[in-house]
């Protein structure tokens, strides 16, 4: 699963180009989401009654002590099973008159992930919900209420069950830079889990209902490819002449040197990149074993002798932008996505919250320099911008065919120009959307530009600030300062648009001081109103951008790699500065944590750090001396001083 709002774009992006090519190929094309069925499943009286049985049978089999999760579970199992169908109906929007008496705090069991209620900026008053919702945000207090009651269930899930569950990463890490298969197929072949049982049974009924002769997985992120696999395995014991074929961002990125023949067991084809032309050449291929594939692996004999290939016809071409198609979500039940609200932050709630139509403004990253990214892969190296008015034709179309009009634009960086030129198309043409999206922070963002993008509907944006260290902004070829973020992101607020800034630590040659100085700049965004939502993010040099290319150009040295023969993306490296950056994990989080909610902005920022075996449960004005923090923070007006400079 990715997210359970709304569907993920990849099936829709290929369903709508293949229809194009419908008649021509005598192709039906249909697509199905069996992310969010999976959900459903689990989070119903008959999946929860299964999850109580069988962790009541483990807890009765073992005089261990549980964890939180599972005990508050057990000790309220027939509340959770008796009230679960009506609060993912509420979630779906199919009964909002619940929220009147969820937020009674009387209906729901309330496990661990309550706590944070407690300890938020309302602890201690007789409502501590009060700050957020007032006395008449019902609806919203009941949506939070209700995504904590899922949550709660989801950790004893994974605690208890499946440890590998999550609902947005399930199964990461049997993948994630996985140099061998071996972890991932032993766990496809292990001992099903009851959360496996059910993903085979979605697997079977749509082979069962559709008959297909080929079917494409998208796995965008490590978290989908044991699901992936699941549902081709799953496929080939059912239909074994069905012919599987997996794709998506996470193959595009991590099985570009894919050579273990055994992911063949699963699948007929794997595709690398944008998945359009592969697709048609693929459909001909099978029909036509003499028309060329593009960039696809597949498996060359049997046995031990077994290899993989990648093959690829060079007169071959990807499609351009304009001619992809409309994206569709025809036969995917809208109305059976959840609206979650678990972080009590407005622009946080934009990715899980609500259904959001996503459409490309342009393919690949205008800028495609940064020494962090993988601008040697597709789709960010090849750019192309698709005309303002075909964007425009698209946006009504779905808006026509969903009833939805929030958009959210999925670019690598939306270009300020094609963005200028959407929103002037917009207000002309008379169409009302709300939408956001990602760019860069830079200078052609002005007061006027960013006025004119909220007049179009655009309610938020997300960009990178990174290590908010000119020093360091400049080593990774970022494009931006400092000064010109905060004058960036102030624009944005000004026009009443929400902003999220994309933080780093841990950089080549990034010091201690590097981190403390940075967490003071960010702290001035937020104390000003230029930011009001961020997220820290651990450096990994990537096989693919240019510090893995050429490391010494950054100060580290590669560690030798083991063997691969599946997956690549994440390099170890040595760092000669020999900052503990782990050591700042923690404090860097829980500051962002307050500083989204208003707290804590007053605080010293050396303050959110302790020594290893100690905890602090919020910052203090004045920190004591903490070995490791630097003694000494950035100058307090920076940030003022580049707004009064604008």
């Amino acid at each position: 699963m990715t997210q359970l709002n709304t569907p993920y774009p990849a099936t829709a992006y290929l369903t709508g180009f293949l229809r194009q090519h419908a008649a021509r190929l005598d192709l039906e094309v249909v697509q199905a989401d069996a992310a969010i069925e999976l959900f459903l499943r689990v989070f119903s009286r008959a999946g929860l009654g299964r999850v109580l049985a069988e962790l009541t049978a483990r807890a009765d089999e073992t005089d261990e002590e549980m964890p939180p999760s599972i005990a508050s579970f057990l000790a309220h199992g027939p509340a959770y099973v008796a009230t679960v169908d009506a609060i993912v109906r509420f979630l779906q929007g199919r009964d909002p008159n619940l929220a009147l008496r969820i937020v009674g705090r009387e209906l729901l069991p309330e496990g661990p992930r309550f706590a944070a209620i407690e300890q938020g900026p309302g602890a201690g008053d007789d409502d501590p919900l009060a700050w957020a919702f007032g006395g008449l945000g019902v609806a919203d207090r009941a949506k939070h209420l209700a995504s904590l009651y899922i949550d709660d269930i989801a950790d004893a899930v994974r605690d208890g069950i499946a440890p590998d569950f999550e609902l947005s990463r399930y199964g990461e890490r049997l993948a994630a830079s996985a140099p061998t298969f071996e972890p991932l197929r032993d766990a496809l072949e292990g001992e099903p889990t009851i959360v496996d049982e059910l993903l085979d049974e979605i697997a079977r009924e749509l082979v069962t209902t559709h008959r297909p002769d080929v079917v494409g997985l998208t796995a965008p992120f490590p978290g989908n490819v044991y699901g992936a696999f699941r549902i081709a395995r799953a496929i080939k014991a059912i239909s074994p002449q069905t012919r599987t074929v997996l794709g998506g961002g996470y193959v595009n990125t991590e099985l570009r040197e894919l050579a273990d023949p055994r992911v063949f067991d699963y699948f007929d084809f794997v595709t690398l990149d944008d998945g359009e032309a592969p697709m048609l050449a693929l459909i001909e291929h099978i029909r036509d074993t003499s028309r060329p594939l593009l960039r696809t692996f597949v498996r060359r004999g049997r046995g031990v002798k077994a290899t993989v290939a990648l093959v690829t016809d060079v007169t071959l071409h990807d499609i351009p932008l304009r001619d992809a198609g409309t994206p569709t979500y025809a036969g995917l039940a809208l109305d059976r996505y959840l609206s979650l609200f678990e972080m009590l932050n407005p622009m946080h709630r934009l990715w899980s919250d609500g259904r959001w139509n996503k459409l490309t403004i342009a393919h690949g990253c205008y800028w495609k320099q940064c020494s962090f990214c993988d601008v040697t892969l597709d789709y960010i190296a090849r750019y192309e911008r698709a005309p303002a008015d075909l964007l425009v034709d698209r946006i009504e179309a779905l808006v026509a065919e969903t009833g939805q009009t929030g958009f959210h634009f999925v670019d690598e960086a939306a270009p300020p120009a094609a963005l200028e030129a959407l929103a002037n198309r917009l207000i002309e043409r008379g169409v009302v959307i709300t939408w956001w999206g990602n760019v860069r922070f830079e200078k052609a963002f002005t007061p006027e530009l960013a006025a004119l993008l909220a007049r179009s509907g655009c309610v938020a944006i997300s960009g990178g600030l990174e290590v908010a260290s000119d020093r360091l902004l400049e080593l990774m070829q970022k494009g931006v300062t400092v000064e010109q973020v905060a004058r960036v992101t102030r624009a944005f607020a000004d026009a009443g648009v929400m902003v999220h800034a994309y933080l780093m630590y841990g950089f080549p040659t990034e010091t201690a001081q590097d981190t403390i100085d940075a967490l003071e700049r960010v702290r001035q965004l937020f104390a000003e109103g230029c930011l009001q939502s961020a997220f820290w993010h651990r450096f990994t040099a990537t096989t693919h951008s240019p510090i893995g290319k050429r490391p010494e150009l950054f100060g580290i040295k590669l560690r030798k790699a083991p063997a691969i023969t599946f997956a690549k993306n994440d390099l170890a490296f040595d760092d000669p500065t020999g900052c503990d950056h782990d050591f700042f994990a923690d404090g860097l989080r829980r500051a962002i944590y307050n500083y989204m909610h208003g707290l804590g902005l007053d605080a010293d920022p050396r303050s959110w750090f302790e020594t290893r075996g100690r905890t602090r449960t919020k910052a203090r004005a004045k920190p004591a001396s903490v070995p490791g923090v630097p003694t000494t923070t950035v100058a307090p007006d920076l940030v003022r001083r580049a707004l009064r400079a604008r």
